[in-house]
Formats: C-alpha cells, sequence, structure tokens
C-alpha cells in the first residue's frame, strides 16, 4: 500500500499502531487504576463509564452496518472509527491525569498535545485508507468530546488529602504499557462482524463496495421506473 501524502507509508504505519485496542484499552485501565490508587475512586468510575460510552457507540454503529447495512452513503460513512475515538479520548485524559497536579497551563498545553496526538492518529487511518473521512471526523468529535468532558469534570473533584503516586512513576507505566504493547493487534473487527451476524441473522457482512453498488443499483431502477411514467402518461401525437 502507498501513501498519496508527503508522509511515508511506514510513518502513518507507526502513526496507526498506537490507537489500536491493544494498546489504548489497557492505557486506559491503567488509567482508572492510578486514579483509583490515587484515592480518586469516583474519577476513575466516571473514567470506566466514559471509556464503556465511547466504546458501546462505536460498536453499535459498526455492527449496524455489517449486519444490516445502516450507514450515510452520500458522506461514506459506515461506522465510528474506532481507532480515532480511542486516539482522542485515551491520550488527552493520560496528559490530563499525569498533570492533574501543574498550573492550568500545564494542563491545557498537555491536554492538546494528547489531542493532537489522536488527531495524528486519525489522520492515518485515512492515509491508511482504513476509514473515509467523515468515519475520522466522528471518531475525534466523539472521543475529544467525552476527553472534556471528563477532564472537566475531574479537575472540580476535590484533591485526595492522603499522598498520591508521583507523576513521574504515573508517566513511567503508562510509557511502558503503550510502548510494548504498540503493534500489537487484536481481532476485534472479526469480533464485532461475528456478533453483527449472529444479531441480524445474515450469512455474509454488509461491505463498503457492495454497499455502495447496491445504493447505484437500487437508485437506477427508480429512475427508469419514472421515464416509463412519463412515456406512458404522454399523450398521443
Amino acid at each position: 500500500m502507498t501513501s498519496t501524502s508527503l508522509i511515508p507509508t511506514p510513518i502513518w504505519f507507526t502513526l496507526t499502531g498506537f490507537g489500536g485496542v491493544a494498546v489504548t484499552i489497557p492505557a486506559a485501565l491503567a488509567v482508572a487504576a492510578w486514579l483509583a490508587a490515587g484515592m480518586r475512586l469516583r474519577a476513575a468510575a466516571e473514567w470506566l463509564g466514559a471509556l464503556g460510552l465511547a466504546g458501546g457507540l462505536t460498536v453499535l454503529t459498526k455492527v449496524a452496518f455489517l449486519g444490516w447495512g445502516v450507514g450515510i452513503r452520500p458522506i461514506d460513512f459506515t461506522g465510528i472509527s474506532g481507532h480515532a475515538v480511542l486516539s482522542t479520548l485515551v491520550y488527552p485524559v493520560i496528559f490530563g491525569v499525569v498533570l492533574i497536579n501543574t498550573p492550568i497551563a500545564f494542563r491545557r498545553a498537555g491536554f492538546l498535545a494528547g489531542l493532537t496526538f489522536g488527531f495524528a492518529i486519525g489522520a492515518s487511518r485515512v492515509a491508511l485508507h482504513a476509514h473515509s473521512v467523515s468515519e475520522i471526523i466522528a471518531g475525534c468529535v466523539l472521543g475529544a468530546f467525552i476527553a472534556c468532558l471528563f477532564i472537566s469534570r475531574l479537575e472540580k473533584m476535590p484533591a485526595p488529602t492522603e499522598p498520591t503516586p508521583h507523576p513521574l512513576l504515573v508517566s513511567l507505566s503508562l510509557a511502558i504499557i503503550i510502548g510494548s504493547l504498540h503493534g500489537m493487534h487484536v481481532p476485534t473487527q472479526r469480533w464485532v462482524t461475528s456478533i453483527a451476524l449472529d444479531l441480524s441473522g445474515h450469512e455474509r457482512p454488509f461491505i463498503r463496495a457492495r454497499w455502495h453498488r447496491d445504493g447505484r443499483v437500487k437508485a437506477t431502477p427508480k429512475f427508469v421506473d419514472n421515464l416509463t411514467a412519463v412515456h406512458t402518461h404522454r399523450p398521443a401525437s
């Protein structure tokens, strides 16, 4: 596969490797664990809820398309990009949690750095032809919105009275998790496809190319029928 952008394809592959479920979910669970260890139990519970909400909405759109062909053809939308939503959700929150006790300027800069990194991962999915632009935009908007909501709530929560884990230790552990799991693959698409087929009762999933072809085929007879109706009702000369 060759990329048409100025950025070499290997760089896009490296970026996209940071957005997979094998990396982002363990990192997100580690964030929850560090929040709980720092006596922020409510924040940890809300973070897991936010993660579940983002993942649930993403899977729902994918199942709807794979099982029933539900999508938006004009903008080539077949489901929210998992890489985009998880990257723009997890990485900004990682920075937000690590920098929670720093001045607001550092917190905002870190959050924006994480968000930018998430956007770059989303762009890699388009560059590698894994998703359409609309699917990436949907994922980035959803992930960024939930991340902003969570961090704003986290910052308003009372600070723990007991000692919390040192930010350097939290950062190091998250870096080790992300670095060691980078590039690993989890067959989530196969699992989602299996769920979609079980729920819909279809033998084969809908695929993008056939979905677009079917849309064109269905549009043509309607046009022909309209022409036939015009000829049928035309006054005899």
